[in-house]
């Protein structure tokens, strides 16, 4: 691990004992091992798209007007012996600190299971909501507020997925064996941060009608959606498709959409009959941008891609029987920034001046309700179904974090989902920081937390004990 020269180096030592402490919990917290044929599970889904009024993107954008099409929770209760764990998608930008925290525990509840064993990610939509119920608490108690979250239409779209999950768990169906397969999706994903040859980094958002920017080359990015099917016999139960890039074609405009992903996954599970859940990967610094113009026939052929990376997935996968499940978790606690507006007097003071921005003023409650929490290490999890290892993250991570989780397990089918606690916000590169681009400006973390994201993914990823 690289020096952390921003610290003293009595805390520099500090930093790497806890860090070294976070492990070893890790180990010990891994969930039952279990072999044999004792695998039951059970699927959800629910409608979690807010009323309409409702804000969108944290205030962002436009407050919803209308829906084109749902967004949804969908989720999938696993049962292997005596433990239950649950993995859950959301149509939502993101959910972040102590909200996430709460729906974590409430689909615990729900399952009759504990939350660390259940992994809550969002797809990060931008016409959809952005939930941080303390950041609203922090806006109403200056007098003034300002709309970031309807908070009762977020507790009752969770009240009702923890429902759905509950009916799931009391009807879990025995399935015995999983299948694999990746396939190449063409023309979708592109990198948001271009390197010039002066060393400066063009951005190319997830849309652009700038003829320049769709020249110019693809970028680092993982080009394959991976696909991991559980089936009972030669019947698949479910189908979850790990793809990493931001899911926007075109937002702002008060439509409700899930975007290509979930319009794909939706086309997919109509064509099926399968359950179908999505998950964004590691898509922080990758867009749609070069092959999006941000029109409707842009998003219908983003759609149609995807939906065609999706079916390749699934005529390349291969199944065999499932003989072992497990679960590792590990805490992390990231430095966090204090520089310019993500100092704690710069967020009080813009949190007080009710007469200050709007967008400044939600900007601060999400970084002063961030550093409430900041504390409370980030959860990293992994669930390992034979070689197979799904890794949820937090944050917006960038897409080289996934091919380094992948290099780590090179001999098995590693999955990433990210976009779980967004209370960190992007979790870039050090050397990101140097270059600019929108990335680090959006990031609550200091640029040496690269080096413990990858020492936590090491320890995650490491070859299982034999116990």
């Amino acid at each position: 691990m690289r020096s952390m020269s921003w610290m003293p180096a009595r805390c520099d030592s500090l930093y790497r004992g806890l860090l070294r402490s976070c492990v070893f919990l890790a180990i010990g917290l891994l969930g039952d091992r279990v072999h044999g044929e004792s695998f039951r599970l059970g699927t959800f889904v629910v409608d979690i798209t807010p009323k309409l009024g409702s804000p969108l993107c944290a205030g962002a954008v436009k407050p919803l007007e209308g829906i084109d099409d749902p967004l949804l929770g969908k989720g999938l209760v696993l049962e292997a012996g005596q433990r239950r764990y649950v993995l859950c998608a959301l149509d939502w930008c993101e959910v972040l600190s102590g909200s996430h925290t709460w729906v974590r525990q409430q689909l615990a509840a729900a399952t009759r299971t504990q939350a660390e064993f259940v992994a809550v990610q969002c797809l990060h939509q931008h016409n959809a909501p952005i939930v941080d119920e303390e950041a609203q608490k922090l806006l109403d108690a200056t007098g003034k507020s300002v709309p970031l979250v309807d908070v009762a239409s977020f507790h009752e779209a969770i009240d009702r997925l923890a429902a759905a999950a509950r009916e799931a768990a009391n009807n879990l169906q025995p399935f015995d064996r999983i299948a694999t397969g990746k396939a190449c999706v063409e023309r979708v994903a592109s990198t948001r941060r271009i390197l010039m040859p002066d060393g400066s980094i063009r951005v190319r958002y997830s849309s652009t009608q700038d003829p320049e920017l769709h020249e110019l080359p693809e970028g680092l990015i993982d080009p394959d959606v991976r696909t991991v099917s559980l089936l009972a016999g030669n019947k698949p139960l479910v189908r979850l498709h790990y793809y990493a890039t931001h899911p926007q074609s075109y937002y702002g405009d008060g439509r409700a959409c899930s975007d290509p992903p979930g319009l794909a996954r939706e086309a997919l599970q109509r064509e099926e009959g399968v359950f179908q859940i999505y998950f964004t990967g590691c898509g922080g610094n990758v867009t749609a941008g070069k092959y999006n113009d941000g029109s409707p026939l842009a998003r219908r052929e983003l759609t149609a891609r995807l939906l065609v990376g999706f079916q390749a997935a699934i005529s390349a996968s291969e199944s065999q029987p499932l003989n072992r499940v497990s679960w590792r978790r590990l805490g992390l606690t990231l430095p966090l920034r204090d520089d310019g507006s993500f100092a704690e007097q710069y967020a009080r003071a813009t949190l007080a001046n009710v007469d200050a921005p709007a967008a400044a003023r939600l900007g601060a409650a999400l970084n002063a309700s961030y550093r409430r929490r900041a504390a409370q290490p980030l959860e990293l999890s992994l669930l390992e179904l034979n070689d197979v290892r799904i890794v949820h993250l937090p944050g917006e991570p960038f897409v080289e974090y996934q091919l380094r989780a992948q290099q780590l397990a090179p001999a098995s089918f590693v999955c990433v989902a990210g976009y779980a606690d967004g209370g960190p916000g992007y979790l870039c590169l050090e050397k990101s920081f140097a270059e600019g681009g929108y990335e680090p400006t959006a990031s609550r973390v200091r640029p040496e937390s690269e080096a413990l994201i990858k020492a936590a993914l090491g320890e995650l990823l490491a070859p299982s004990q034999p116990r």
